[in-house]
């Protein structure tokens, strides 16, 4: 298949028709949006997934050698955690978290290999479905917390915070906060009727954040916001766009907080504020409370070279891991634990170095790449490797390294003469 490049779009395939590519981007438009409906399992999200990889594959999508690092260290990590589970798999549970972990591995593998081509356009359909999502699985999280809909309550929330479309608070609120970058970043870069729009957006996606009441998600969006608006002030083009970016970033900050006074106006609202942000939690003081439990995994986890087998620390302890680092030790031994981190940190340093790249998808890049690094650092206090969300940036993440690179040949004279002089 010949391949051109275009304004905006990384080597789009010339010969391939215009009813497969707009095809082909549909999918990735609706694997965005469905992500924000997991509360059922088979989810959409996995219905749609599976759905777009064999219309893909059909269709036609490409291996990059540039993925083989991510293919070994998936492949790694999966192994440490099939390895583990062999002594514990007739126990509850552990043969569908196995599944849904290499499952996982297939998506990430998949969005990887699709975003790396016809990037510009396909990163876009994805940001459209993730905010229309996000929109509306803040829209019924909103709308159950108020108990704007008979019955919706008990369904949209759960411990009177906010759920949505989620089973769980923390991982609900967790996901949101890349829909509401997107929006932010429009807010402080598009044209004023856009920006209108988007800032209304930003808006129902924070209000449905706060209402989770997931400290975790409030510091992820505030740390990740200004990450992503102050890589956004350092690669702008110009001096007037990054005034507006931080003239436009100040007014936001001082809007959210007038929100969140009027939501602490409400005693209900103000009550449980106050009680989930506080730091002397019970579940994390203590021998065994959630910091306690790590340092006690990590001392078991080096005398456990294949570890305890998913799913069974809390057979050991009060909860779970509550630290994906630790989790792969204990799951997958010390296979997985190790592989688990190399991956993370690879991806993360790698990324660093394609933030001040000018591909045509940069902003897009910022955001996600700053909102991967929130989760990365959520991580620490939680388990998030079993997040949809996560691995989907990290599959996108992988896609964006190659694209630039295969934009670099393509833009670069010298590149270009060299490859053919070869």
């Amino acid at each position: 298949m010949a391949y051109a490049a275009t304004a905006g779009n990384s080597l789009v395939p010339t010969t391939a028709a215009h009813a497969v590519l707009a095809l082909q981007r549909a999918m990735v438009w609706l694997a965005g949006a469905s992500i924000a409906i997991v509360f059922i399992e088979p989810s959409p999200y996995e219905l749609i997934t599976l759905a777009a990889t064999l219309i893909f594959f059909a269709t036609g999508m490409q291996m990059r050698l540039g993925f083989v690092p991510l293919l070994l260290l998936l492949f790694l990590l999966n192994l440490g955690y099939s390895i583990s589970s062999i002594a514990v798999f007739d126990r509850p549970g552990v043969p569908n978290w196995i599944a849904t972990s290499w499952y996982m591995t297939v998506t990430v593998i998949f969005f990887a290999m699709v975003i790396s081509e016809d990037t510009a356009a396909r990163l876009d359909m994805l940001r459209r479905g993730l905010v229309v999502g996000a929109l509306i699985a803040s829209i019924a999280g909103i709308a159950g917390y108020f108990n704007l809909i008979p019955g919706g309550r008990d369904l949209l929330t759960l411990y009177d915070r906010a759920r949505g479309t989620y089973k769980d608070p923390n991982v609900y609120a967790a996901f949101l906060v890349l829909p509401a970058l997107f929006a932010l970043q429009s807010v402080v870069s598009d044209r004023l009727g856009k920006a209108f729009r988007s800032a209304i957006a930003f808006g129902i996606i924070s209000l449905a954040i706060l209402l989770a009441f997931s400290r975790a998600a409030w510091g992820m969006l505030i740390l990740t916001s200004a990450s992503m608006l102050a890589l956004m002030v350092l690669t702008s083009r110009s001096q007037s766009q990054r005034s507006r970016i931080i003239v436009i970033a100040l007014v936001t900050m001082v809007l959210a907080a007038a929100l969140v006074a009027v939501l602490l106006s409400f005693d209900t609202v103000s009550q449980l504020f106050k009680q989930r942000a506080s730091f002397d939690q019970s579940y994390d003081e203590g021998r065994f409370g959630r910091f306690g439990r790590h340092i006690l995994g990590a001392e078991m986890a080096l005398g456990l070279p294949f570890g305890i087998g998913p799913l069974q620390f809390n057979r050991y302890f009060p909860e779970d891991t509550h630290n994906s680092f630790l989790n792969a030790f204990m799951s997958g031994g010390w296979l997985a634990g190790v592989c688990y981190p190399a991956l993370v940190f690879v991806t993360v340093l790698t990324g660093f170095r394609y933030v001040f790249v000018r591909v045509p998808w940069q902003p897009t890049y910022l955001a996600i790449f700053s909102a991967f690094l929130g989760t990365v650092g959520e991580s620490f206090i939680i388990d998030t490797d079993h997040w949809r969300h996560f691995w989907l940036m990290l599959g996108v993440m992988w896609g964006m390294f190659v694209a630039a690179e295969r934009w670099k040949n393509d833009t670069d004279p010298a590149r270009r003469g060299s490859i053919s002089a070869r």
